[in-house]
C-alpha cells in the first residue's frame, strides 16, 4: 500500500502535468512563414483582437486619445453622473493592477535579454495597437454595469457577456462564457494577484537587506493586513489609495530612469537606432526580427492586460455618463504601461549595456544592475518601488476577484473571500511558488478567451456607439 507521502508526490506530479498541458495549449506556437519560431496562441489571439478593433472602430482608439486626456483633466466634470469613483481614479486603479514587477521591470529585462533591443520597439507598437482591445471592453463594461441594492455600481465581463450577448442574439452563449470568465478571474487572482506579489516583495527585501532576510516575511504579513483593511472599504477606498500611490510610484521610477538617461544623454540617439535596427532586421539578437517581435508582443500584451477583461471591472464604477467617453479614458492605460514605463526600462537596460553582459542575471536583477551602474544606491529605491508595485497590484486584483466571487456565490460569502485572499497573500511571502502560481497566471490569461469572443460578437453595437459619440463631439453648425 503506497504511503501518504508517495500519494502526495504522485498528486503533485499529476498537478504539474496538468498545468504544463494548459500552458502548452495557451502558448502553442503558431508557425510563422520563413521562421523556425512560432508566435504563442494567446499572443496571436490578443494581437488579432487589437488589429480587428482598430480597423472596426475606424482608428477611434488613436483619434480619441487626446479626448481621453481632456476627460481625465476634468474638462467634462460638470457632466458626471452616478458612480463611485472619478475617471482619474478608475485609471489609477487599473494602472495599479497592470504596472508591476513582472511586466514592467523584470519582464522588459527578460524580453531584451532574449529578444534583443528590438523587442522594446515591438512593446511600444503593441502597446499602441492593444489600446483598441481596452477601448472596446471598457465601453461595454460601462454600458452594461449593474446597480446593486446598496446603490453602488458594479461591472465586469460577466455582465456584458450575459446582457450584451443577449441583446446581440447570443443569449445561450453569454452565461457559460460569463461563468468561465469569473472562475478564471477568481482562480487567477488567488495566486498571481496576491501570492506572487507578496513573494516578490519579500524576495527583493531579502536580497537588498540580507542581514534582515529572516524577518522579511513580515512584509507579507503587513501586505495581508493592509489589503484586508482597504478591501473592506470597497472600490472607493481602493481608488483613494491608488490615486495617490500610482503617481508616486510611477514618478519615482521615471525619475530614476531619467537620471540614468541624462547621464548617458549622448548615447540616446545610438540606443534608439539600435532598437529600431534590430526590430526590423534579420540579424537581431534572439532569433532576428521574429524573435524581437515575439518577445515584444508577448511582454506588451501580458503587461497591460488589454483584452483580458480586467479593466472594465474598475471602470464600471466611474461617474462618467457615456460608455465611449469612459473608453477614451482607458486608452491612456496601455500608453502609461507599455509605451512609457516599459520603454524607459528597456532604454535604461540598453543604454547602459547591461543586456550585453547578463552572466546568468535576468529579470529584476538585470534592471537593478542597469540602474546601479549609474546610481549606486538605486537598489534601495527599487526595493521601495517594487513594494509599492506589488502592494498596488495585489490591492487591485483583490477587488477584481471580489466582484467575480460575488457574481459566482453572492454577497453572503464575501467574508470568506476576504479571509482566503489575505491568508494566501501571507502564505505567498514565505513559501516556494511552484505550479500553483503558474496555474493562477494561466487562469488570468485565459480570461482573454471568453472576453474577446464576446467583444467580437458585440462589435457591431460597439461600432455604432463609437460613431454616435464621435458625431456628438463635432461642433454644431
Amino acid at each position: 500500500m503506497p504511503s501518504a507521502a508517495t500519494e502526495l508526490t504522485a498528486l503533485d506530479r499529476l498537478f504539474a502535468q496538468c498545468v504544463s498541458a494548459l500552458e502548452s495549449v495557451l502558448f502553442y506556437p503558431i508557425p510563422l512563414p520563413d521562421s523556425e519560431q512560432g508566435i504563442p496562441f494567446l499572443v496571436l489571439w490578443l494581437l488579432i483582437g487589437g488589429i480587428f478593433f482598430t480597423l472596426r472602430l475606424g482608428f477611434a482608439n488613436i483619434r480619441l486619445m487626446g479626448h481621453g486626456l481632456r476627460v481625465i483633466a476634468g474638462k467634462y466634470k460638470h457632466e458626471e453622473g452616478e458612480g463611485e469613483i472619478s475617471s482619474f481614479q478608475a485609471v489609477a486603479t487599473v494602472v495599479s493592477g497592470t504596472v508591476g514587477v513582472g511586466g514592467n521591470i523584470a519582464g522588459v529585462a527578460i524580453a531584451v535579454s532574449l529578444g534583443g533591443p528590438g523587442a522594446v520597439v515591438w512593446i511600444m507598437l503593441a502597446g499602441i495597437l492593444c489600446t483598441a482591445n481596452k477601448f472596446a471592453e471598457v465601453i461595454v463594461g460601462h454600458r452594461y454595469r449593474h446597480k446593486d441594492h446598496h446603490g453602488k455600481f458594479n461591472g465586469g465581463a460577466w455582465y456584458y457577456l450575459t446582457d450584451g450577448l443577449r441583446e446581440a442574439g447570443y443569449g445561450n452563449l453569454g452565461k457559460p462564457l460569463a461563468v468561465f470568465f469569473a472562475i478564471c478571474c477568481v482562480a487567477g487572482a488567488l495566486g498571481g494577484g496576491n501570492m506572487f506579489q507578496s513573494n516578490q516583495a519579500v524576495a527583493i527585501v531579502a536580497d537588498t537587506y540580507p542581514a534582515y532576510a529572516q524577518y522579511s516575511w513580515i512584509i507579507a504579513l503587513l501586505m495581508a493586513i493592509l489589503i484586508g483593511v482597504v478591501l473592506i472599504g470597497g472600490i472607493r477606498r481602493i481608488a483613494r489609495v491608488t490615486e495617490i500611490m500610482v503617481p508616486a510610484m510611477a514618478l519615482t521610477y521615471v525619475a530614476g530612469a531619467m537620471v540614468v538617461l541624462f547621464y548617458h544623454i549622448q548615447d540616446i540617439p545610438a540606443a534608439f537606432a539600435t532598437m529600431f535596427h534590430e526590430a526590423f532586421t534579420l540579424d537581431a539578437a534572439g532569433g532576428g526580427m521574429i524573435g524581437a517581435l515575439i518577445m515584444g508582443l508577448r511582454r506588451a500584451f501580458f503587461s497591460n492586460e488589454a483584452g483580458v477583461g480586467s479593466a472594465p471591472i474598475a471602470h464600471a464604477a466611474s461617474r462618467n455618463i457615456h460608455p465611449v467617453r469612459e473608453g477614451a479614458v482607458a486608452l491612456i492605460e496601455p500608453i502609461i504601461d507599455s509605451v512609457i514605463i516599459c520603454t524607459l526600462t528597456g532604454l535604461v537596460i540598453i543604454i547602459t549595456g547591461a543586456y550585453l553582459n547578463v552572466d546568468g542575471i535576468s529579470g529584476v536583477a538585470l534592471t537593478n544592475q542597469a540602474f546601479a551602474s549609474v546610481i549606486s544606491w538605486f537598489p534601495h529605491i527599487l526595493t521601495v518601488v517594487v513594494l509599492l508595485f506589488a502592494f498596488s497590484t495585489a490591492l487591485t486584483w483583490s477587488y477584481y476577484a471580489e466582484r467575480a466571487w460575488n457574481y459566482l456565490t453572492g454577497e453572503r460569502y464575501v467574508k470568506v473571500y476576504y479571509l482566503l485572499f489575505c491568508t494566501l497573500t501571507l502564505v505567498g511571502g514565505f513559501t516556494q511558488l511552484g505550479p500553483l502560481v503558474t496555474l493562477s497566471d494561466l487562469m488570468l490569461l485565459s480570461m482573454a478567451i471568453p472576453n474577446l469572443i464576446g467583444l467580437y460578437l458585440m462589435s457591431g453595437m460597439i461600432s455604432r456607439q463609437v460613431k454616435d459619440y464621435r458625431t456628438s463631439l463635432k461642433p454644431k453648425t
